[in-house]
């Protein structure tokens, strides 16, 4: 499914071995008997199967009264791999003397009703809360064809996917059988700027793959959006990024131009972006107390500056920084900081050649506007500068900007005079978002920890 959410990607993917694991916990309580460590080893055996045997909880489900309450003929099937694997491994390592009949018994027979029990009522909380944030996952279907209105009809019955914003196609609308004229927003011409103007989150072609010049162009405008590109039909005219396969309820799409933080990933990732600012900030609340006092003495003015730059899908948000500067420039116009600056404080120019400038951005990953790595965000004023410069620069706001990033580590820190400059920085960001992985993070931030001790400058 394209773009999932990475919380109901969570859920659905370990709802299950949480489930078991709890119910495990109860009948040890129901029987009396002490959690000790031959029990947590049969835990941690269970959650890992469970993991791998149970997929993901689907949304949709076709049982209806009483009968949701009765586990599925697949859950059933599911459950019995799980205990057959179990009981191979006790069987194996000679241990199945060690647990008490009446609790593994209890289990047994409990747990499928309390999986049931716990995937209908997530599947009630998660379609609730997928409706009502539906209409800001607007996807467009581009192609009035059958394979488009399967797809938009398929999109329509499930909340995980979003919500149909319409249809674009260049034929004249008595030739588009069942879709109503009101439906059509355009033709291929029209996608970019509508899908710029309502902030449309995913674009499906259902078109021929070719190297139509129509399409091409129309491939180019979305470049300088933030929406999702998927293809249902194969073959590729243009390099992609994050390509996967994936489907809609069934249909393959490629998704040519999408967000490597999808699903399960996106979950993950933030995961490590809370653990690694909050024990960031407990550890350098001295450091950041002291610079924020010596700011306050430098120059007359705020502590923190906080400037508006883009985020995730191209919103506004407002970065954090100790101010290093004896002004605030936050308008239309930014002039980026260069060499010998006299707009640079004194203790800015320590500040900014070591990046504690940028330590204040840590609250900015608690609160979810930015990530540890990620492609650094830029004053709004540049980015509306160099959208219509470079090919491809708003694809960089895929993914929340980050404190480092793989274009400061390769060399690209600090001011970019030049366009080359910032379409150099540019494809890194491109390039990190081709390859993301946590391990590629976590390169990034060994590395980011050699250049600050390198004393590489920024100005």
């Amino acid at each position: 499914m394209g773009a999932e959410l990475p919380l109901v990607a969570l859920v659905r993917r370990i709802l299950a071995p949480l489930v078991s694991i709890a119910c495990l916990g109860l009948a040890l309580l129901v029987h009396g008997e002490p959690v000790d460590w031959i029990y947590l080893v049969f835990g941690l055996m269970a959650f890992l199967v469970v993991l791998q045997v149970f997929a993901e909880l689907p949304l949709a489900n076709g049982q209806h009264g009483w009968r949701r309450l009765i586990p599925s003929r697949m859950l059933i099937v599911d459950w019995l791999c799980v205990a057959g694997i179990l009981l191979l491994i006790a069987f194996i390592t000679k241990t199945s003397g060690l647990y008490s009949r009446k609790v593994v018994l209890t289990w047994f027979v409990a747990t499928p009703f309390a999986l049931q029990a716990a995937q209908e009522l997530a599947r009630l909380l998660l379609r609730r809360w997928l409706v009502a944030g539906a209409a800001a996952r607007a996807k467009v279907v581009v192609g009035v064809n059958d394979l488009g209105c399967e797809l938009a009809n398929l999109i329509r019955n499930d909340p995980s996917f979003g919500v149909v914003a319409g249809y674009f196609d260049d034929r004249a609308s008595s030739r588009l059988g069942s879709v109503r004229p009101q439906e059509v927003m355009g033709g291929l011409r029209d996608v970019a700027q509508w899908v710029k103007r309502h902030r449309i989150q995913g674009v499906y072609i259902t078109l021929p793959m070719s190297g139509d010049p129509r399409l091409v162009r129309m491939l180019d405008g979305l470049c300088d959006t933030t929406a999702s590109i998927y293809f249902v039909p194969s073959g590729l005219p243009f390099e992609p990024i994050q390509a996967r396969v994936d489907h809609v309820g069934g249909i393959p799409v490629i998704a040519v131009c999408e967000t490597p933080l999808h699903g399960i990933n996106g979950a993950l990732k933030r995961a490590m972006d809370i653990t690694v600012a909050a024990l960031a900030l407990l550890a350098i609340w001295p450091l950041m107390a002291a610079i924020a006092a010596g700011v306050k003495r430098a120059s007359p003015g705020p502590v923190l500056f906080k400037q508006r730059r883009y985020g995730l899908d191209g919103r506004e948000i407002l970065v954090y920084k100790f101010r290093t500067m004896t002004v605030c420039e936050d308008g239309p116009r930014v002039e980026q900081a260069r060499k010998d600056d006299p707009r640079v404080t004194r203790l800015g120019a320590l500040l900014r050649r070591t990046s504690l400038d940028e330590l204040p951005q840590l609250f900015n990953v608690l609160e979810g506007t930015m990530s540890i790595v990620g492609p650094r965000p830029h004053a709004v004023a540049h980015n509306e500068l160099y959208r219509n410069l470079i090919g491809g620069y708003m694809l960089r706001h895929k993914v929340r900007p980050g404190i480092t990033g793989w274009a400061q580590v390769n060399g690209l820190r600090g001011e970019t005079e030049t366009v080359d400059k910032m379409r150099a920085r540019v494809e890194y960001d491109l390039d990190y978002l081709k390859h993301w992985s946590l391990s590629l993070d976590f390169w990034i931030l060994l590395k980011t920890a050699w250049v600050v001790l390198a004393g590489r400058s920024a100005h």
